[in-house]
């Protein structure tokens, strides 16, 4: 397989993972951390990148991917779950996400303007660009790969190089939350953009990507995909640093509220006449890449799952859920798709993991399903809170784990079943070391 195959698809991940989201979250942790804002930005970066590359990794390795991760609890649960994941954060949350950031942070900063009828003309647009790209999945390294992802690192670079030689370091104390511990505040922040959901529906993706570039064996499969989240990560990390740091040391910053308000700032500061253009522009392409991914991420899963609807018309299905829905408005798709996030990712986070772990410890379901119920029951009752149902009796037994109040409860609970359900089994003589399971769903591996 050829290295700039590899490099291209680095360049792709990166981009599939850099939305909006991403973009904002950074400098307005620079802000707030202050003086703290080196441990602040390292525990970001542990969360926020180190744990979508281990998704990608922990999909990589697995036999058939997301399914077969979830199967390790039971068959259902493994279709179904992934089923979940797709369609929440696809169809139901990214999608529309994707093009409401685009037209309120992207298109308004450029046009100034705003009605309902602009919104559907530039929804229209905005996916019908979408779905073209999306439309031949082989050439989706080649077209984010090669032509989206440098022409959004070069717009970055012009406002993050501009701003490392004009703005100084005027030393600030941290916001509340990070007086504390910097490093617990910032990894909670990565946590909380999760990119890990996000990134066990891009597995498919850069998989499927680097079988279209020549990777016919497993080991090159797997060379590949560790190569691509190398060059992904490094990339993710010198953005997130940057961008940190203008939210650090940006000058008149006290008034600003989010990281969105930041950058528009920063981009005025440093280009008066054009500071609202650069910065329409960058979340226009961020916001593009990652709606595109998300589309063939999508429409790729549902194909190798029922094969006997196209890819391309998987693709047009899911463009035209996400044009309905992101006329909703961001706010109301942020409150409808919080309390699912709020269930499903803490359980994929424990997937990912148990995952990798398997890699040592060989395999045990108990360890997978008692870790998996354990935590579906934090997660549960963490929806229950976020639409605003709580039980003081739940709320102190539950709230006697570790960071609980940070919505981290399940954590440690979490670790323990694993062990206890992986003792029960190496005791019953059922985890078997080295010993690989027979998937039990058949994927098709050609696009229809």
């Amino acid at each position: 397989m050829k290295r700039s195959n590899i490099i291209f698809a680095g360049f792709m991940l990166f981009s599939l993972f850099f939305g909006a989201g991403n973009l904002i979250f950074p400098p307005l942790l620079g802000m707030e951390a202050g003086d703290g804002f080196g441990p602040a930005i390292i525990g970001f970066l542990i969360t926020g990148v180190l744990l979508p590359i281990m998704a990608i990794v922990a999909v990589a390795l697995s036999e058939d991917g997301l399914v077969s991760m979830g199967q390790r609890v039971h068959p259902v649960f493994g279709v179904a779950f992934a089923v979940i994941i797709y369609m929440s954060i696809g169809a139901f949350y990214g999608i529309p996400r994707a093009s409401s950031v685009a037209y309120e942070l992207g298109f308004k900063q450029i046009f100034n303007v705003e009605s309902s009828l602009v919104l559907a003309i530039f929804s229209i647009v905005f996916f019908g660009i979408t779905y073209l790209i999306s439309l031949n999945p082989k050439k989706i390294v080649d077209r984010i790969g090669q032509y989206l992802t440098p022409l959004l690192l070069l717009v970055l670079s012009v406002l993050v190089v501009r701003a490392f030689f004009t703005f100084e370091n005027p030393g600030a104390p941290a916001a509340e939350k990070y007086t504390g511990s910097p490093l617990v505040t910032g990894i909670l922040e990565g946590y909380f953009t999760m990119d890990a959901v996000a990134a066990l529906a891009f597995g498919i993706v850069i998989i499927n990507a680097l079988k279209d570039k020549g990777a016919e064996t497993k080991g090159e499969l797997v060379k590949g995909t560790f190569g691509a989240v190398l060059i992904a990560g490094l990339g993710l990390v010198a953005v997130y640093f940057s961008l940190g740091w203008i939210g650090r040391v940006i000058p008149g910053g006290s008034g600003l509220e989010d990281g969105a308000e930041i950058l528009t700032h920063s981009a005025n500061l440093l280009f008066p006449a054009a500071g609202g253009l650069l910065f329409g522009i960058i979340v226009l392409l961020a916001c593009l890449t990652t709606c595109v991914g998300l589309i063939s991420a999508c429409s790729r899963f549902f194909n190798e799952i029922y094969p006997n609807i196209a890819y391309s018309t998987y693709a047009g299905i899911f463009v035209l859920i996400g044009l309905l829905v992101s006329n909703l408005g961001l706010d109301l798709i942020l409150e409808l798709a919080l309390p699912l996030l709020v269930f499903i990712y803490p359980i994929a986070i424990v997937l990912i993991v148990l995952s990798l772990v398997e890699r040592v410890t060989g395999e045990s379901r108990k360890m997978y399903q008692a870790a998996v119920f354990v935590t579906a029951v934090y997660a549960l009752y963490e929806v229950l809170i976020s639409i605003g149902i709580e039980s003081e009796t739940v709320s102190l037994l539950l709230g006697q784990t570790p960071f609980f109040e940070q919505g981290l409860g399940w954590m440690v609970p979490a670790f323990i079943a694993g062990a206890a359900g992986y003792g029960i089994d190496r005791y019953k003589g059922r985890a078997a070391n080295g010993k690989k399971r027979k998937p039990a769903v058949q994927f098709n591996d050609d696009i229809k």
